[in-house]
């Protein structure tokens, strides 16, 4: 009779530990998966991360902003708008920030609608290319675009198609393909991308941002009036008004 119990133990009782062992050793391994990915993500990690200067803060400073600026325009920069206008208004943008794009849509087409169209404001448009390769690129395709009478459709085009900074959405095959989409000369546009014909522009573009004081984009001039962000357009409203009331 204890035979036969031990028997009946020993056929009830191993299936049990050969099925614990197994799921011992199963997750024993997922857990080393999971412990390498884990490191090799921290590797990963760690390039991405590694040119942040040591003890620099975990969330952007605000930049200061100057009280007063006087920004050259050149025949150079797209202009939109009657040359004559009373008042300039100078954005600095960058097409890929997402604060640029923001201020394209909620500020900007109200300028040009109330302002521009109407023959009391210039607007004129710099590159503060800073965001990687795919802006510099992004900023060059769009004076390509320029040489052919296109530049504000590109430049419309460029920041309707944001997909986040330096992920392939200005890639120069993308930013031919908006050429085509444009009904652009896909030659002569191609030659000037590929060229990167407009790097001097573009570089000069910053360098007067940085004479004048900006330090982050968008960043806009209403006549000397410095407008840092993508600020509610009722306050750039008031600065156009009060330049507008100043030039009577």
């Amino acid at each position: 009779m204890e035979k036969w119990l031990a028997m009946k133990l020993t056929k009830e009782i191993v299936p049990f530990i050969i099925v614990a062992v197994l799921i011992f050793v199963i997750g024993g391994a997922l857990g080393g998966m999971f412990v390498k990915i884990q490191y090799l993500e921290g590797k990963v990690s760690g390039v991405n991360t590694a040119a942040i200067p040591s003890g620099a803060p975990t969330q952007p400073q605000q930049p200061q902003a100057p009280t007063s600026v006087d920004v050259k325009v050149t025949a150079a920069d797209p202009v939109l708008g009657d040359p004559n206008a009373k008042v300039t208004v100078v954005n600095f943008s960058d097409f890929q920030c997402p604060f640029c794009e923001k201020f394209y849509t909620d500020v900007e087409t109200k300028i040009i609608k109330e302002y521009v169209d109407t023959g009391k404001v210039k607007f004129v448009f710099k590159n503060l290319a800073f965001l990687g390769q795919e802006s510099k690129d992004a900023a060059n395709a769009a004076l390509c675009a320029k040489e052919q009478n296109k530049f504000w459709e590109y430049h419309d085009k460029l920041f309707n198609s944001q997909k986040g900074e330096n992920q392939g959405a200005f890639a120069v095959d993308n930013l031919k393909k908006f050429a085509v989409d444009l009904s652009l000369n896909g030659d002569q546009f191609n030659k000037c991308l590929d060229a990167k014909k407009y790097n001097a522009q573009v570089e000069a573009d910053i360098a007067e941002a940085t004479r004048v004081g900006f330090q982050s984009t968008p960043s806009t001039a209403v006549g000397k009036t410095p407008m840092i962000g993508a600020q509610p357009y009722e306050q750039f409203k008031a600065a156009i008004e009060a330049q507008l009331a100043a030039a009577k």
